[in-house]
């Protein structure tokens, strides 16, 4: 059985969040797992600080608020990234902890 952690992490990520009276959208960028827009390249800092957006429940962070329009034209081809970062993340996170 595949375990998806993904869900697992947005879950926490918005409990930590709602569970602070802070207003301070530094807690999400410490816990985005990507450094980098899925739809430029761009680091996440390039633009000034991230964009954050939503989409079907799922938290993404671009560099800047132009990336959203090309994002929502073609979601699967950014959402293929997006998947394969994590997966590369977390696979990498497995391997550092098995040795």
């Amino acid at each position: 059985m595949k375990i998806h952690l993904y869900p697992l992490f947005l879950f926490l990520l918005f409990s930590l969040n709602s569970c602070s009276d802070s207003t301070d959208d530094s807690i999400l960028d410490d816990l985005y797992a990507l450094d980098f827009c899925i739809v430029s390249g761009s680091d996440l800092d390039e633009m000034g600080g991230p964009v954050s957006y939503e989409h079907n429940g799922t938290l993404i962070q671009f560099c800047c608020k132009p990336c959203i329009p090309k994002f929502q034209k073609d979601p699967a081809k950014y959402l293929v990234i997006l998947r394969e970062e994590l997966e590369a993340e977390k696979a990498a996170s497995l391997e550092s902890n098995s040795s």
